[in-house]
């Protein structure tokens, strides 16, 4: 099943093409459609963790799109639209959406808009408290490790870097984005940090025979790979 981050269904090209390269300097996977009825088949297969709504569009509107959505799904929807009547703005967050921008927009706004209410999603959720694979459990609610049967106590950062990367198995970060994730979003330390924690997990629980590892991709940062 494919998976995306953001889906931004959007009639203008140009206004695509830029919040993908915004959201794509994020580390956010993006798709865009460009009339309703294509972006509610897009929202069908690939269930993304964010909509960017335009409300003008071909084929359906945006709001009709917003109710197609909110008939089975509660993921988090921004409405763009050209429009900034104090109406349209009530009607949209009427119908369940999230937030609501009006253009032209600045798109490192947008960007920040986008962030706060995946935050604000993400919160909202029961979290995963415990992660297995193969030689490896994370438990979160005892902060245990458990690698091929022995536990380990870790100080706090390591197990929440270790938890918070393993849980996006197979998905690179940069440096940048775990400290945010892990260490908090105000937290202004070195990004080196990552990398001495990194180091410090590797050193006590990867084995030679393991069938997950820690992985530095080169210029960009790290991923939790399963073999």
């Amino acid at each position: 099943m494919k998976t995306t981050d953001i889906l931004i269904i959007d009639d203008d090209k140009n206004i695509g093409q830029l919040i993908e390269l915004y959201l794509g300097k994020e580390g956010l996977t993006t798709a865009v459609a460009y009339r309703g009825d294509e972006g509610l088949t897009a929202f069908e297969e690939l269930h993304p963790a964010l909509v960017l709504l335009d409300v003008m569009l071909p084929g359906m509107d945006g709001w009709e799109v917003l109710k197609q959505i909110r008939r089975t799904s509660n993921t988090p929807i921004i409405m763009l639209t050209a429009k900034g009547e104090t109406f349209d703005k009530v009607l949209g967050l009427e119908l369940g959406a999230d937030d609501y921008m009006v253009k032209p927009f600045d798109a490192k706004e947008l960007v920040a808009r986008v962030k706060a209410v995946l935050r604000r999603a993400r919160a909202s959720e029961e979290p995963e408290r415990e992660i297995s694979f193969p030689g490896l459990s994370i438990n979160m609610k005892s902060y245990q490790v458990v690698v091929d049967g022995t536990a380990f106590e870790l100080p706090p950062k390591e197990i929440e870097l270790l938890f918070f990367l393993a849980g996006h198995a197979g998905r690179v970060f940069t440096r940048e984005q775990l400290l945010e994730q892990v260490w908090g979003f105000d937290y202004f330390g070195d990004s080196r940090t990552v990398d001495v924690h990194i180091k410090r997990l590797r050193e006590k629980l990867w084995r030679e025979d393991a069938s997950w590892q820690i992985k530095t991709v080169w210029g960009v940062g790290y991923k939790f790979e399963v073999k």
